[in-house]
């Protein structure tokens, strides 16, 4: 399970590829790296564009969002930042109980951004993101049983008064479910 972990936060590195014209430079988080123990179990993948993407008063552009839940309740927006000087940045808007108000609505409260960049600490090659504790939500219309999403925004301010937003609208793609159990190890560890 843990390969199906490394392999989403792989999928959602690559994704953010450069053709946007503003640089990034780290944000400073003051915040302690949360424990990990959640295990992704449902993912879902939508094409379309960004009309809105401001990253600490910085804009950007994007290529997807992907919604990540975790075997713990705990959801992630996930946005591949089209940065230049960064093909790592990822901005993640995450939270716990997201509610259903009908079919076609979703909202997420977030209690925390995850920061992801070049700069972060790697795990098995990979970058682990900063986690900065903050206060928002995010709302998407559609639903993924019908693989129709139209669009997802979000708004957070973190701890040091730091804002972000985002307006994802879809391009009509259906949106790729791909749901994820946990299973036995594929390869023999010779360390066990």
């Amino acid at each position: 399970m843990r390969l199906r972990s490394v392999a989403l936060a792989a999928l959602l590195t690559t994704l953010a590829s450069p053709c946007f014209a503003e640089a990034s430079k780290p944000i400073p988080v003051n915040n302690p790296q949360a424990q990990q123990n959640a295990f992704i179990d449902l993912l879902a993948l939508m094409s379309g564009h960004c009309k809105t993407l401001k990253v600490a008063g910085r804009t950007f552009a994007c290529k997807t969002v992907a919604y990540a839940h975790g075997d713990k309740g705990r959801v992630n927006f996930a946005v591949a930042v089209d940065d230049p000087s960064d093909d790592s940045h990822v901005v993640s808007f995450s939270g716990e109980n997201g509610k259903r108000a009908d079919d076609n609505s979703y909202e997420l409260p977030i209690d925390r951004m995850l920061l992801n960049s070049k700069d972060r600490p790697r795990v098995d090659g990979l970058p682990v993101p900063a986690e900065q504790t903050s206060t928002g939500i995010c709302r998407q219309t559609g639903n993924f049983a019908a693989k129709k999403v139209n669009d997802v925004t979000c708004s957070a301010t973190d701890n040091q008064g730091r804002k972000y937003e985002l307006l994802f609208v879809s391009d009509g793609t259906p949106v790729s479910v791909r749901r994820i159990r946990q299973s036995a190890p594929s390869i023999q560890d010779p360390f066990k």
